[in-house]
């Protein structure tokens, strides 16, 4: 794929240097500014947090679902940068009709992340950059996969919501991350990519181990000892794990990657 064509297959010019940048991703915000290109990102959302300092004098437009379209209007944005799952394709909709160009993204699996690094280094000019980075992400797959080679398979419930419970199909980046470390998310089948459970007796015998997850709900050690309290969870240890480590493509994930045979060693300690 070309690196220049998004995930709705649009092919993209590359950008001048006098581009301005709103990024509607969390995730891809840091990418944007670990590719050097912070000084052209007039917007983000309110949950773009990392890099803090760099962000700091970013004005924020509303969240991933929420965004303040007349505020973006007021930023002038040449290219604003959206994701399939993140944001509302109604904001898309209405985006389209003053933003010059919109770039989706819509990563799947940790393979999908260099692609993404190529695909906005190489709208923005920053190709060096990008590969600089697609180097460093193939060091940390490769050594992540000879670490968890021999790992047996492990069943996991992943939680990602409360009031009601959701939880993450098996055709989620997160789920595909998660199986570089052995780790299989259950339910094996859903109707939908991010399902509402019942978190019964049922559902819990289908996993080995709960992960509760820091976002987007924010779970706390309350409510991870509250589950070790229910009787199906009897030889089934639950945990928190940092969401970021798991559901943040772009350059956060070579970091996440790196994380799995730590989280990997914790499920397998007696």
């Amino acid at each position: 794929m070309s690196a220049c064509i998004d995930a709705m297959g649009i092919r993209h010019a590359r950008a001048g240097a006098d581009a301005r940048i709103v990024s509607l991703v969390p995730s891809v915000t840091e990418l944007v500014c670990d590719l050097g290109l912070a000084g052209q990102l007039v917007g983000r959302t309110g949950f773009c947090i990392h890099p803090r300092a760099q962000l700091r004098g970013i004005p924020k437009v509303g969240g991933t679902k929420d965004v303040d379209l007349e505020h973006v209007r007021r930023l002038a944005p040449t290219h604003v940068i959206l994701n399939l799952d993140e944001n509302r394709r109604e904001t898309a909709e209405a985006l389209a009709t003053f933003v010059p160009n919109l770039v989706v993204t819509h990563p799947l699996a940790p393979e999908d992340n260099p692609p993404l690094y190529r695909l906005v280094g190489g709208v923005f000019g920053r190709e060096a950059q990008a590969e600089s980075l697609c180097a460093r992400f193939d060091a940390a797959l490769a050594a992540t996969r000879d670490a968890l080679s021999g790992a047996p398979r492990l069943r996991v419930l992943y939680l990602i919501w409360k009031n009601p419970w959701m939880t993450v199909s098996r055709d989620t980046y997160i789920a595909r991350t998660l199986a570089l470390a052995g780790l299989d998310c259950v339910p094996e089948h859903a109707a939908k990519r991010y399902p509402e459970i019942a978190l019964d007796a049922a559902t819990l015998v289908q996993a080995d181990a709960v992960l509760l997850s820091s976002e987007p709900y924010r779970f706390r050690q309350r409510d991870v000892d509250a589950l070790r309290g229910l009787p199906a969870m009897a030889g089934r240890k639950a945990l928190l794990v940092d969401g970021e480590m798991t559901s943040w493509y772009g350059s956060r994930a070579i970091e996440g990657i790196a994380s799995l045979p730590a989280l990997r060693a914790v499920l397998d300690a007696a």
